[in-house]
């Protein structure tokens, strides 16, 4: 007889990731032979700078560099995070206490829920904002709370209006700008009014920021804003600024005292990262100010097919938004974005993400990435004028 078991009542309202379930599906359809381009996924195409991937190679020769490592990162990786934060964001932190490498941000997002959060507890998540939110403030039996961001507000949230609200069991709030999946940025003003707001209502801030080098000529971290460090921890990738996703370099960095907690749990989850990785990551974290022109410009060029792409589908959308996607409202005679995007699959067999993924502030949106060559962009440009009929110039 099989073995029946039931899950964790934790999994009640955590659903399987969106796009590991889209994946699914593209997969079938490209093995009954659709050849479905998917413009879906912020997964840089792109390969790291040849530096980087020479390190790699060289340190995974040596016979001592396979063996565990320490959870803190070795403390060159520490210290090349820390002149990365002085350089680029002109924040001094201490590479000994302030800097905890991770195994990617999504990781970090987990630890500080499960560190911090309990059943009874509220965090405040952005809808629209990343789905991993709220998964993560429901698997540590807390309860998410929708903040709403819109594009009258400039996708920013109404803090006065979130203080009238009771925020007693409030204890953490999600932040993310550059935001995904709008591609709003916040100014120093702002930050200024969010770290006021978080002190006057005892709430930790969790700034996720990995996408502040892409097409955004001011990179900015909340840590640089007055009063932030005692309110605030910030997550940052190279998966998006370095092109390397699949290899899992995040850090979280902020209070010692902080990362000492989330210390504890981390510290029972992983065993450390791969020695050649962090060598590698000190080399990509060491490039200049070049290395972000040059990968802006292929970003640029491609954003410019994606802005045709979506005024051949009827679209608007903010010519000025940062980050790897484009966000643009749906036209009129489609319900919400789920609608046009399974349109745009079956009749052009391009996947272009709905949305509402994000929350149902984004309903009404779709969101392109740009990581894929122009040439594939070119492509899903013609497939989906043949399919609608139209062209850029006169949709």
């Amino acid at each position: 007889m099989p073995l029946h078991i039931s899950t964790a009542q934790r999994l009640a309202h955590t659903g399987e990731y969106y796009f590991s379930r889209k994946l699914r599906e593209i997969d079938a359809l490209n093995k009954a032979g659709a050849n479905v381009i998917n413009l879906g996924i912020g997964s840089p195409d792109m390969p790291p700078h040849p530096s980087v991937i020479a390190e790699l190679n060289q340190q995974a020769q040596l016979p001592n560099t396979h063996a565990y490592q320490n959870y803190k990162g070795i403390p060159a990786l520490r210290s090349a995070m820390a002149d990365w934060y002085a350089r680029f964001y002109g924040v001094s932190l201490d590479s000994e206490g302030e800097v905890m490498p991770l195994l990617g941000s999504k990781e970090g997002i987990m630890h500080i829920c499960m560190t911090f959060l309990q059943e009874g507890d509220e965090a405040l998540i952005p809808n629209p904002g990343y789905p991993t939110y709220r998964a993560a403030v429901q698997l540590s039996s807390a309860t998410p709370v929708d903040y709403d961001l819109t594009a009258d507000n400039h996708w920013l949230p109404d803090l006065k209006a979130l203080a009238q609200q009771d925020l007693s069991r409030a204890k953490l709030m999600f932040v993310n700008y550059p935001h995904m999946p709008t591609g709003a940025r916040a100014d120093a003003a702002f930050f200024a009014e969010l770290v006021a707001f978080a002190q006057a209502h005892n709430i930790l801030l969790v700034h996720d920021n990995p996408y502040s080098f892409i097409l955004n000529d001011q990179p900015a971290s909340l840590l640089a804003t007055p009063g932030a460090r005692e309110v605030a921890l910030e997550l940052n990738s190279l998966s998006k600024s370095h092109n390397m996703a699949g290899w899992r370099v995040g850090m979280l960095v902020g209070r010692a005292d902080l990362l000492q907690e989330v210390l504890r749990f981390k510290s029972n989850m992983d065993s450390g990262m791969f020695l050649p990785v962090q060598r590698a990551a000190v080399v990509a974290l060491g490039l200049g100010e070049e290395w972000y022109a040059e990968l802006n410009a292929h970003y640029r060029a491609r954003r410019e097919l994606v802005f045709d792409l979506l005024r051949a589908i009827g679209c608007t959308f903010d010519a000025q938004q940062t980050g790897l996607f484009v966000w643009a409202a749906i036209p009129a005679g489609f319900a919400d974005g789920y609608a046009l995007s399974d349109r745009i699959l079956d009749a052009a067999r391009v996947f272009i993400t709905p949305g509402g993924i994000f929350g149902t502030n984004g309903d009404q949106f779709i969101r392109v990435s740009l990581c894929q060559p122009e040439a594939v962009l070119r492509a899903s440009l013609d497939r989906i004028v043949s399919a609608l009929h139209t062209s850029p110039a006169n949709a």
